[in-house]
């Protein structure tokens, strides 16, 4: 086989997966209906923790299911069923529900747990390709995810089952979030480390720049002392202030060259409230992060001055410290 022939056949086998286990997904589309909702209420109305278990593959699969429920606030936590039977059904709580992962319906490590989850009153979930199994008899509730046929081209790895699994698995925790009305601050209290979580917990005084870091000139402040202060301060700009440093306005590069090519020699005689700008854009200590990026990414200006209630300024909230979107 030479080597245009390899490239045709990985790129032929990546399109077969892809179109394979998309039409599988759209076959579940099609099943969503009353059992679906019956599930989402069993978990939104759950008065205890969702616990989630499989056996291999569906184990790793329902780990990422618990995972998404825990990222919108819903207690849900992975249960192994090798360690659930020797010891970890300690966990399990009387007002727990739940939801067991077995594309057969017939894992033998998921049936033995059964007896303990009835004895203890636990609600049962199922997802299982088999609504004819011993796991589906057995639950109070039965998502049939039964597929047409595996990605693998020998039907053995599972392949489009997982993926049909985890589909499902979002579309349930989706769906349980809108019926518990998650907003996005919960979302971020529960991911305070990603970019989502900075940007909708942390507030303009996180970032914003202050003390003698604050380039600040008086109105009376020369040309050139004003272009010195922009200098130092690195900001590509200067607040101007009176002694009670009330805001005045702001002087900016832009400023200074527009002002240099206007006035040319007369230049050097101006001071910075005839270069500043009045009224600048601005911004409050509380303020959330991501609204004041948002406001200077319509603006399309690099700062924000943050003020107090009084119109004074307390810093400035640099465009280079606000959170890129993409991170």
């Amino acid at each position: 086989m030479n080597t245009l022939q390899q490239d045709d056949l990985i790129i032929q086998s990546a399109k077969d997966v892809l179109k394979i286990e998309s039409e599988q997904i759209l076959l579940q589309y099609e099943k969503v209906g009353g059992v679906f909702v019956d599930i989402v209420m069993a978990i939104s109305n759950c008065k205890g923790k969702l616990v989630i278990s499989g056996m291999g593959k569906s184990g790793i699969i329902g780990k990422k299911i618990s995972a998404t429920f825990s990222s919108y606030g819903i207690q849900s936590f992975f249960l192994h069923p090798g360690e659930a039977y020797h010891g970890d059904l300690g966990m399990v709580g009387n007002n727990d529900l739940i939801l067991l992962i077995s594309n057969s319906g017939e894992t033998d490590e998921i049936l033995k747990l059964i007896p303990f989850f009835q004895h203890n009153g636990n609600t049962i979930v199922s997802m299982t390709g088999n609504p004819s199994s011993s796991l589906a008899a057995n639950s109070t509730y039965t998502l049939d995810i039964s597929i047409d046929k595996e990605a693998c081209p020998l039907q053995l790895a599972p392949t489009a089952s997982t993926t049909v699994t985890l589909a499902m698995g979002d579309a349930m925790a989706v769906a349980t979030m809108k019926m518990k009305g998650v907003k996005e601050e919960l979302f971020a209290k529960f991911h305070p480390g990603g970019s989502l979580g900075r940007k909708l917990l942390q507030r303009v005084k996180d970032q914003m720049i202050t003390g003698e870091a604050l380039p600040l000139v008086s109105p009376e402040s020369s040309a050139i002392d004003t272009m010195h202060a922009i200098s130092d301060g690195r900001l590509g700009m200067v607040v101007v202030s009176d002694e009670s440093k009330k805001l005045l306005g702001i002087v900016t590069d832009g400023d200074i060259r527009r002002s240099s090519l206007a006035e040319k020699e007369n230049f050097i005689n101006l001071k910075a409230a005839e270069l500043m700008t009045k009224n600048p854009v601005t911004t409050f200590e509380m303020e959330r992060l991501m609204d004041a990026e948002t406001k200077m990414d319509e603006l399309r200006i690099h700062q924000l001055v943050v003020i107090d209630e009084q119109q004074k300024v307390v810093g400035i909230l640099p465009y280079r410290t606000s959170i890129n979107k993409n991170g």
